[in-house]
């Protein structure tokens, strides 16, 4: 069924895009050129619209009558996800400001705690025992929505960026669903990844649409949750397979606090330092760019899973791995910024003295 669930949305997401496109233009969803941002011409959004339609064909079509707890869990993802794509598609029409956006981001996550999706305990390593939530599961489960939803939208800055790390996150969610045995997240995360593909189509360099906050945020949202579902109430080790995952734009993210605190910024202050901005900076094209963040994306995705299959000590070493590869491609891009090379001119100077 999950495989039908993913072509029929890749179709209906196909369909839908141009219809929604015409709609973008119409009541003036569009993007004006500016300083900070890649394209030059003006540009319709909203594009997220036709994913969250060709979503909610695939859960009305697809999703079993006869088992009421995963008809409760995705009516829960369902009122959730029409207030993210409310706060969106006015963004895009309106630009809402950062309180009022926020806002119906805390009121979805709201909705996902309420249905009973949280992260409650954690198995600690070496039988330490469990660390118990309670009242904090929360908060937690908030502040993972928010991050995760926000983090997405940072990257939406080239043509097919969002969409493209946004399927590989969902492919690999979907797959380690289906070892784990989680038919929710199997056909929910075929259902997005359909959805997410079909749209890519018109997004990837150069792109006819943009996905606009509406697709940015439905999209964050929805791989929060299917985190949250596929790898909650686990070990300390496992609770790190998200955020391997979703390893880009956490990190993009991360490194953007970084700069902006190094640069005395404030936090909602915007630039042209995300990774994105680095490699056209290095002289990449457009579309490279985007393909490398894929690849980078790919690897985070592939280092999740085999860390997920790995023993303790493999675990920390996949780890340690991991962490060298994100420093590496900080030092080399400039993320935080153009003097801060710490290993490449420890090697350097290596090399010199040699």
């Amino acid at each position: 069924m999950e495989y039908k669930a993913l072509l029929f949305c890749f179709i209906a997401s196909v369909l839908i895009t141009p219809l929604v496109k015409k709609l973008a233009i119409k009541i003036g969803a569009v993007d004006q050129p500016n300083y900070r941002k890649v394209h030059q011409k003006l540009m319709p959004r909203l594009g997220g619209l036709a994913i969250f339609i060709s979503f909610l064909f695939g859960i009305f079509l697809f999703f079993p009558e006869y088992n009421p707890v995963l008809k409760s869990q995705s009516w829960t993802l369902i009122i959730g996800s029409f207030i993210i794509i409310a706060t969106g598609v006015l963004d895009d029409i309106r630009e809402l400001s950062p309180k009022v956006k926020l806002s119906g981001q805390i009121l979805a996550a709201l909705v996902v705690v309420l249905g009973g999706i949280k992260v409650e305990f954690i198995n600690l390593p070496f039988d330490l025992g469990v660390i118990e939530f309670g009242w904090m599961s929360i908060p937690i489960t908030l502040i993972w929505i928010l991050a995760i939803t926000n983090s997405i939208n940072l990257i939406d800055g080239l043509d097919g960026l969002s969409a493209g790390v946004s399927a590989i996150a969902l492919l690999t969610i979907s797959g380690m669903a289906v070892t784990m045995g989680n038919p929710f997240v199997v056909l929910v995360g075929s259902i997005m990844l359909g959805s997410t593909l079909g749209f890519l189509l018109y997004n990837f360099f150069p792109a006819k649409i943009f996905m606009g906050d509406t697709g940015a945020l439905f999209l964050g949202y929805m791989i929060s949750v299917l985190s949250l579902l596929g790898f909650k109430n686990v070990t300390l080790f496992s609770f790190i397979i998200p955020m391997l995952i979703l390893g880009v734009p956490i990190s993009d993210t991360l490194f953007a606090i970084v700069r902006r605190f190094v640069q005395r910024k404030p936090l909602s202050s915007p630039d042209k330092s995300h990774l994105h901005h680095c490699l056209l900076r290095l002289g990449y094209s457009h579309p490279q760019a985007v393909l490398v963040i894929y690849s980078i994306a790919a690897l985070f995705s592939l280092a999740a899973v085999i860390f997920s299959q790995a023993t303790m000590w493999g675990s920390f070493l996949v780890l340690l791995m991991v962490l060298f590869l994100v420093e590496m491609i900080v030092e080399v891009t400039g993320l935080v910024s153009q003097n801060y090379k710490p290993i490449l001119n420890l090697m350097k100077s290596h090399r010199t003295k040699r």
